[in-house]
């Protein structure tokens, strides 16, 4: 079963009772990549007149939002 960011950092201190620097920079990598899966690769279309298409994928949307 797969977890959650959030679900697997609980369980790093339910079995070790200690968070580490290390942990956090794991979860903080599982989510980014929980969000990156979760987008996916999506065809966008312009707004304006013009009539191009482009993909914008599960990396550009993170880097977009969360950067």
């Amino acid at each position: 079963m797969k977890q959650t960011a959030v679900e697997w950092l609980f369980d790093q201190y339910v079995n070790k009772s200690i968070i580490t620097i290390e942990d956090i920079e794991q979860a903080k990598e599982m989510e980014k990549q929980q969000i990156v899966e979760a987008h996916g690769n999506k065809l966008k279309k312009s707004k304006d007149e013009g009539n191009y298409e482009y993909w914008f994928s599960g990396e550009d949307y993170y880097n977009k939002t969360y950067k």
